[in-house]
Formats: C-alpha cells, structure tokens, sequence
C-alpha cells in the first residue's frame, strides 16, 4: 500500500524531519509534485549511489521486521492504514474554543457519526495521548511551540487517549477522536494547520510532537501537543504531515484567478494598470526613477519636478473602448478621500505606440503646499504612502471608472546618488464587474450599454486571502535591480525552508548512522555539508558538528553565568540594539530575541574573562539563537570560540588576525594577480575590507541565506572556510573592483557586495564557487611562517616613522568609522527628540481636556450638593407639615372619642 510505502521511508530516521512548515511546503516547483512522488517508494531516488541505496535497502528490512512495536500491535501505524467505518466520518462538525492562555486543557468530546469513507482518505495513528491545547503568538516559531510542549507535558496529569487522522486527499481534515468512546474531539482542514515540530532528543519531550493551527479565525491561534508511547513513531507521523501538506498545495493557487476566471462572455474584465513615475535629470529629459529591490517603494528626489505616466491595458474579454481621462489626481497617504485628492495638469493622453493601452501623462510640481509630505527628506528606515488615480471615460459604460493605485514611496535629497540597473513599473491588475443596461445600447455600433457593479485591485484580494491562511507571494525584481548608497541592515534575507524529498532522504539516512555513533563523523557528511543543510536540520546538524549535542556540564554553567555580573553589561547592552536590526525576532527593544542576546553576551564575557565581550559576537550569537534555545547557542558559540580559533583572532593586539590578512593577500597574488596589483595601486590593504569577514564570520551584513551556509561549511571544515568564501566573493566582484578608486572600493564593499546576494540563487551559487576554490593548508602554514618572519624583521629594522604613518592611517580609519557612528547617533537623537515632542504635545493636550473635564466635573458636582441641600430642606419642610398635620388629626380624633362618651 502507498502508505505502508510511506511509513517505511519515513522510519529511516527519528530525525529525518523535525519542523514542518506547511506554508513553506507549498511553495515547492511543480516538479516535486510530480504523480510519481505521490508514490513515497525507494525507486524514486536515482541508482548513482550503489552503497547508499543498498544501505537504505537493509534499512528498511530492519524497520519492517526489527521494531517490536510493528509486530506486537497490528492496529499500530502499518495497520491502521486500513480504515475502517467505525473510525472514519465524513462529517465534520465546527469547533468553537474559547482559551485561556494560562489553562491547559483537553477539549471537551463533540459528537461523532460514522460514515463509510474511501480507503485513501486517511493516516491513522493510535496509542497516541493528547496533552491539551493553548494560545500561541508566533505559530511558526519552534522556540514558542517548545515551550508551549514541555508546559503541556508537565501540567497534563491525566491526558486523553486518541487516534490521529493525517488526510491523504488535498481537501482533507485532521482529525482528533477520542479511542474510548470512538467521538471526534476536532477536525482542522489540513490548509489551516500552520507548523508541525517535534521534541528534542534528551528532554522530557523527546516523544512529543504538536501543530499549530488557526481553524477559529485569523485572531486565534493554538498549539496541540500529543504524546507518543512509541518514541520513534514521532517521525513517521510528522512524515504524513509533509505529505498531505504537499498534497494541500496542489490546490493552492491564486484567489483572485481561482473565483475569478473570466471568459469573453463573461461580465468580469481584467486591467493592469501600471505607473510610472519620472524625474527631471536637469538635460532636459525625464528619467524614470527606481524602485528599492526590497522594500518595492519608489525613490523620489527632494523638489525635482517629476511627471506621472499611468498606463490602462485591458487584458481580458470583448475590448472596451477608452474615449478620454478627464482627471489624474494625487495624494499623500492611503484610503485618502476624494475631497483630498488633488488634480494634477494633463501633459498627455492617447493610446500607446502599439495600440494596445492607453497612456496618461501628468505634471507634478512637488514644491506645491499640498503635496509637502511627498517633498520632504523622509527619515531613515520609514516610508510614506502615495496615492494616484485616473478617472477614464469608457465608451460603453454609463459612468466614469477610476481607477486607483497606492504605493510606498521615500523622499531623498536632491543630491542623492543610485545606481540605475532596472526600472521596473509597479502594476496593479484590477477586476471590473459590468452589468448590460436593460433596453440600452451604443447609438452608432450598436454595442451594449454596461454599469459599473464593483471594481476592485487584485492586492485587496491578495490582503483577504493571506489574513485566511493563503500564501502571499512577494513581487519578483530583476537580478539586476538598482542599488542606493544605504548599506544592507543585517538580519536581512528570508531562508527558504524547502527541501527535495531526496536530499532529507540522504540526510535523514546519514543522521541514522551518526548518532549511532556520534564519535565519528559519517561518511559523505562533507559533500552533504557543501549543498548546504537542509533548514530544519541546521539546529541538530550545527550540534552534532560542533560536538556539543548532549553537553550537560556547559549548560549548567551557563545557567550560572547568567546570573553574574559582566564590567561589560553596557558595552553589551549598546550593542544588541545594532544587531540584526532587520530581523523581526531582534528589532524589538527588550523582545524575546534582544533579551535571549544580552544573556549569551554577557554570559560569555562572564566565562571567557581573557577575550571577554568583542564587538561581532553579538551577530554570531544571533545567528545560533534564530536555530536553537540560548542554552545551546552558548554551548556552539563557545565551541567556535576555543575549538575552532576564533576567539585567537583578538588574541595579543589581533596579531593572528592580521597573519590573517597576509595570507589572503598571499592568496590574491597567486591566484588574483591583477587584482592584487590594483589594491597595491590603490594602497588598499586587506584589513581595510575584511576585518569583518574574519571576525563575525561574514555575519554583519550579507544576507542570512549566504550567512547560514558559511557557518554550515565552518562547522564542517573550520576556520579556513573564510579564505573560501572571501576569494570566491574577489573573484565574482573582480571587475567591479579594477574598475573602482580607493573610495569606491571600499564603498563597494561596505554597500553593493552584500547586496547582490540577498537572491537566494546567487548566494547558492556563490558557495559553490568557494567549494570549488582550492586553499591547500600547507601554504596557509608556509605563508603564516613567511608572515612571522617578516614580522620579525619588521621589529628589527622598523624605522619609526613609517611606524608613526601606519599609526596615522590607523587612526584616520577609526576617526572615519566614529565619524560615521557620531551621523547615525545624531541623527538617531533628533528622530528620538522629534518623536519625544509629538508625545509630549499630545500629552499636553491630553492633559488639557482631561483639566476641563475636571473643572466641569467639579462645577457639576457643586450643583448637584447644591440641590441636594435645596431638596433635604424641602424635605424638612414637608416632614414638618406631615407632623402637624398628624397632631392635628390626633387632636381631633380624640375630641370626637370624648364627646362619643360623653353621650
């Protein structure tokens, strides 16, 4: 069967997939989702491995008559492929859940009627305990999900025995039943469950695993954590999630297309709309300007007169005829009324060269009062909303269409630099519902009349679909787009979680073996390694190799050390604001991220008292936090320290650093002549642009794509990689560089160099690169001789002067660099004093109200004791009437009972 076939791959390895992001899944080439990898057998992967297939081979002959557990219950995993009525139900009832974050509890049983489903429908796993449920924020972090496992696992004293249903179908659901009185607890369809993770290896939590899912809305987010009696099936169930998330995607596609699929006879017609904007270059020409790669916002210069070409082509259905646009209108901000929208002056109008789109040209004088927010220097790291809508007079429909685009865009002085590359235009396709006037048509054609029903922009659709679980694919740019002269803030860059199912196979496989024996290293690991580990793998991997995967005795210590004080707290504390400022888990002051950061530092610089704190840890330590729990991101950090050297590098006034630098400068004579013998023009020494290379291993500023794959390959074969990596970098940027003076040089590789890989596929092929490059160790030692000999002689024969110069370079450097860091800070303060002002003017004007608020209260309450005292006074009053009118009453009542007895 094809899901025994499926079991038994998945058995290879406990840790063949430990996170699963189903998101991340979806976004596999259709190749990976080929019919023939909807078959999970051993004949998908290619024979060029003989020992590896044979290997796997055994392996699967172990797993199938080796584990007690397949053989003592045949209702277990293998068997329960089978399904059967009484556990199946087509009918899923909705579950409504109202969490405390607090409470960890079971959910109640709902009921369950039985129908007879296909064979293929589901996974199902039994002997499974559910320990409950809770809130969660972050529903694709591992860290929270951990916690969130082992705070389940400690408070559930009496968990729920159940069965696990994983569909097999795209539209399935995942189902929760309860094993005693065979009740559905939930069902969840498979496109709502977010994140898959199991529990580490050595903790309490080992045989745990638990998704994440948003089934209540996009507001409620919850984490279910399960317990599996039989540890090593954790795997295999993770496995079938992978799978039917791979089977979900299938059916993911574009929202918009998927509801709104026109035909020409079809009442929807399809629009892209494009702008344009562009600036006067000061020859008499308008240039268009350019678009940041990132952040896609337009880059406007501070008061150049600009024009705005928007550009109406229809794509879809019976063509409509545009007569004319009557009005180009602007305005700062979004969702903006019209009252403030703003008509800008018609330079042109008309149908395009090709006649396929009209084209509306307006001016834009940017110095106008109303248009000041779009003319001011726009702080550093903001943006500002731009809005832009044309109204077009179309032929066959009664009223006028708008259509209406807004965009990001960022204000820089007029004396701003870029680097032109590509232009791309910002398009938005748009949708226009049209409903045929009853008993109109065209006067001259004879063409139906039509009314507007709705008209709106695919990235509204777009906003819909991501707030309900749909991926939102980001705009593809050139690899050639511009670049400015801002440096690339580190922590930049999203890492791809995919993975080719027959790379996690190799994996899954070779970690078979290692921690069978985790003395050795298995064979094949540096090949492996080269490729680049899979995501989900880097925590265990980066462990393993490190050599501190089960280090008791190191976290202990840490556990210590984070409750002494470090001299260095400040310089710390200082620092961690700088790093991976781009980076969502480290940008929040006094966050989970910034805090786990200061804790290692200061924990470091506590156990290594020689080296202590050095700026550049930080970014180390930030990339082992974005991977594993800060205990053992500790333990890494003080593996590369002392194992792997680092920590020499600021040894003895950085004197192995600049033996360092030698022997890359050694490197590039042998193997980069010419451009060794630029540098040497240019006096451009090695330590002016790779001092950052060799002590944050490349962290500050490349992308994290490239940044993850240097410390895979360090891990692997120590600190030599960097002489990899930098000669791979000089070589790509060889022509750049003997192009470039002393000032472009560097700024070159301060600003553009990072830049070029935050492609994904660039850095990919970069690495390759530094594989490929040879660096024998037998002429790093020769020229780290060399190095100690010149040195040597240099202190013998240094003539003083030269030392003074050297020391005069040295010092303009910093000078330069604090220079620097003293702009950043200033203007830091004044974006801080600016926005301390507008807080404290609105809470001056806060305070004003609530001062009037308060006279009137008081004024109000005068008045209310005033009439209370007017009230209790009237009362007074009329108590004192009732009472002689009560006397008076007495007094007669009992004259008239005397004169009765009198008679």
């Amino acid at each position: 069967m094809e899901v025994e076939s499926s079991f038994d791959k998945a058995s290879l390895s406990s840790e063949n997939v430990s996170v699963l992001n189903h998101e991340s899944l979806i976004n596999k080439q259709s190749e990976e989702r080929s019919d023939k990898d909807e078959k999970f057998q051993l004949k998908m992967f290619p024979n060029e491995d003989e020992q590896m297939e044979k290997a796997a081979e055994e392996i699967l002959k172990d797993s199938d008559k080796g584990q007690k557990w397949d053989i003592v219950d045949g209702e277990h995993l293998r068997g329960d492929c089978r399904q059967s009525p009484e556990d199946v139900s087509d009918s899923q009832p909705s579950m409504h859940l109202l969490l405390d974050p607090c409470t960890t509890e079971v959910l109640p049983p709902g009921p369950y009627s039985p129908t007879v489903p296909s064979e293929e429908d589901s996974v199902l796993f039994n002997k499974l305990m559910y320990l409950g449920y809770m809130k969660v924020t972050a529903p694709r972090s591992e860290l929270e999900a951990l916690r969130a496992m082992a705070a389940l696992k400690n408070s559930s004293h009496s968990p729920l025995s159940v069965t696990l249903y994983v569909p097999n179908i795209p539209d399935g659901s995942v189902r929760i039943i309860d094993q005693s009185s065979s009740k559905e607890i939930a069902s969840f369809p498979i496109y709502k469950v977010l994140f898959c993770v199991r529990g580490q290896n050595g903790t309490p939590e080992c045989d745990c695993f638990a998704f994440t899912e948003r089934s209540s809305g996009p507001e409620e987010l919850q984490i279910h954590v399960f317990s599996c009696e039989i540890k090593e099936a954790v795997s295999r169930i993770l496995y079938s999630f992978s799978t039917a998330f791979k089977r979900s995607s299938k059916q993911a596609s574009d929202p918009v297309k998927d509801t709104i699929f026109p035909t020409p006879d079809s009442d929807v017609f399809i629009f892209n709309v494009s702008l344009e904007v562009r600036e006067d270059d000061g020859k008499g020409n308008f240039s268009p300007v350019p678009k940041d790669r990132e952040k896609l916002f337009f880059k406007l210069k501070q008061g150049v007169e600009k024009k705005v070409v928007i550009t109406v082509q229809q794509m879809s259905n019976k063509e409509l005829a545009i007569e004319r646009c009557f009005g180009m209108l602007l305005s700062p901000g979004r969702n903006v009324k019209n009252s403030d929208m703003h008509l800008l002056d018609m330079e042109c109008m008309g149908k395009s060269n090709d006649g396929k789109a009209y084209v509306i040209t307006g001016m834009w004088n940017p110095n106008a009062p109303t248009f000041l927010v779009l003319n001011e220097e726009t702080p550093k790291d903001k943006r500002v909303y731009m809005t832009v809508a044309v109204d077009m007079v179309v032929t066959e429909v009664t009223e006028p269409v708008r259509f209406l685009l807004e965009t990001l865009v960022r204000v820089y002085p007029a004396n701003e630099r870029f680097w032109y590359f590509s232009r791309k235009t910002y398009t938005e396709t748009f949708y226009m519902r049209l409903k045929q006037c009853e008993g109109k048509s065209h006067a001259n054609a004879g063409d139906a009349i039509y009314e507007v029903m709705s008209l709106h922009r695919e990235s509204e659709e777009e906003l819909v679909s991501s707030s309900s679980g749909g991926d939102q694919i980001s705009p593809q740019e050139d690899d050639a787009e511009e670049e400015s002269d801002n440096e690339l803030s580190s922590g930049t860059g999203d890492v791809s979680k995919d993975c080719p199912e027959k790379i996690l196979y190799s994996w899954g496989e070779l970690l078979g073996r290692w921690h069978s024996n985790l003395g050795v290293r298995p064979k094949g690991l540096s090949s492996l390694v080269k490729s680049g580990i899979p995501e989900a793998l880097r925590a265990e991997v980066w462990q393993l190799l490190a050599g501190c995967h089960d280090n008791q005795t190191m976290l202990e210590k840490y556990r210590i050390l984070i409750t002494k004080e470090s001299p260095q707290e400040s310089v710390i504390t200082r620092d961690i604001h700088r790093t991976f400022p781009a980076h969502d888990y480290f940008k929040d002051t006094g966050g989970d991220g910034q805090e786990s950061l200061y804790k290692i530092c200061k924990a470091y610089s506590v156990y290594d008292e020689e080296i202590g704190y050095c700026q550049g840890h930080s970014f180390l330590v930030a990339v082992l936090l974005l991977h594993m729990p800060e205990e053992q991101a500790f333990c890494v950090l003080v593996k590369i320290m002392y194992d792997y050297g680092l920590r020499d590098l600021y040894k003895n006034n950085l004197e192995d650093l600049r033996s360092k630098f030698y022997q890359l400068e050694r490197l590039m004579q042998e193997q980069l002549p010419d451009l060794y013998g630029h540098f040497l023009e240019l006096n451009l020494e090695a330590h002016m642009y790779a001092s950052q290379w060799f002590l944050t291993l490349f962290t500050a500023k490349f992308p994290l794509c490239m940044v993850f794959h240097i410390i895979d390959l360090l891990l692997c074969e120590g600190l030599n990689v960097i002489f990899n990596v930098a000669l791979a970098l000089l070589k790509t940027s060889k022509e750049d560089l003997l192009q470039a003076d002393f000032e472009g040089a560097l700024k070159f590789f301060r600003v553009q160099l990072p830049k070029r890989y935050r492609a994904e596929e660039n850095a990919r092929r970069l690495m390759e690169q530094a594989c490929n490059v040879k660096v024998p160790t037998k002429k790093l030692k020769k020229y780290e001789r060399e190095y100690q000999m010149m040195r040597e002689n240099q202190l013998q024969q240094e003539d003083p002067l030269d030392r003074y110069k050297k020391e005069n370079r040295r010092l303009q450097e910093a000078s330069m660099r604090l220079e620097q860091e003293n702009d950043d800070l200033a203007h830091e303060l004044v974006t801080s004093k600016i926005a301390l002002r507008n807080d404290l003017d609105q809470a001056e004007d806060k305070a004003d109200v609530l001062n009037k608020e308060l006279l009137l209260t008081k004024q109000k309450l005068v008045e209310t004791e005033e009439e209370k005292r007017k009230q209790e006074e009237e009362t007074a009053q009329l108590k004192e009437i009732f009472r002689k009118q009560l006397e008076k009453a007495e007094s007669y009542s009992e004259s008239r009972t005397l004169m009765t007895f009198s008679r």
